[in-house]
Order: C-alpha cells, then sequence, then structure tokens
C-alpha cells in the first residue's frame, strides 16, 4: 500500500505505550514469540522500542513516538492499535476499530479509500 501511494499521500505510524508489556498485562503470544517489552519509564525507552519495531517489522514509511502522557493514544482511542485516514481537510475519513480485531477490516478500508482517491486525484488532471 506504501509502496503505491507514498508519492499521493502521507503515511505515518504513531508508536503508543505497549499494551501487552511484560511487567504488566502478559500477552501469551508475545511469551511464545520472545518478545519481551517492559512498560515505557521514559521517552527515550518508549523511542528506543519503536525504532526496533519499526525495523524488525520492516515499516518503511515514517514513525513518530506518542508522548509519555499518551496523548494521541486516548485521542485517538488507538490502544492498542488502531487504523486512522485523515483526509487532506483535516477530516476522519477512516477510523477502522480497534485491533487486533479491527486491524484487517481497517488496512481493506484503507485500500479502498486510497483507490478512490487515487481515482478521483486522477479524473482532477
Amino acid at each position: 500500500m506504501y509502496e503505491t501511494h507514498k508519492d499521493k499521500v502521507e503515511f505515518l505510524m504513531v508508536y503508543i505505550k505497549e499494551a501487552h508489556a511484560s511487567d504488566g498485562r502478559v500477552s501469551q503470544g508475545n511469551v511464545r514469540q520472545g518478545i519481551n517489552i517492559r512498560k515505557h519509564t521514559s521517552y527515550e525507552d518508549r523511542e528506543e522500542v519503536a525504532k526496533t519495531a519499526c525495523s524488525l517489522l520492516k515499516i518503511e514509511f515514517p514513525a513518530i513516538v506518542d508522548s509519555m502522557d499518551d496523548k494521541a493514544s486516548n485521542a485517538y482511542g488507538a490502544a492498542p492499535d488502531r487504523i486512522y485516514v485523515v483526509d487532506k481537510d483535516g477530516k476522519v475519513a477512516v477510523q477502522a476499530d480497534r485491533g487486533p480485531w479491527g486491524f484487517k477490516p481497517g488496512v481493506e478500508a484503507t485500500k479502498k479509500w486510497l483507490e478512490t482517491y487515487a481515482s478521483q486525484s486522477k479524473a482532477k488532471n
């Protein structure tokens, strides 16, 4: 999706607090995969985990890190993950349900929106 549309829209990932920290609400999936992320005690901790996650997951688009007061996560109801598309006028065009159950449908809704947006952009040119 990013490769196809990166020249038309801006992609951004916001890394938020760890939903299943190993010293908190542990995910058995994380245990099985050997993922051991402790609660972030500083912005630098959160930033380091975000860098590692982006590298391991091969995320190619820009990522930013939510503040320690979780301002972005709280504003968008992002925990544990969520997909939003904000159009050029600043309006929410796609608001997926919270993950993990809302993630795949959110990706599909985003693809559909991007296809529509791309066809509208071509029609204007």
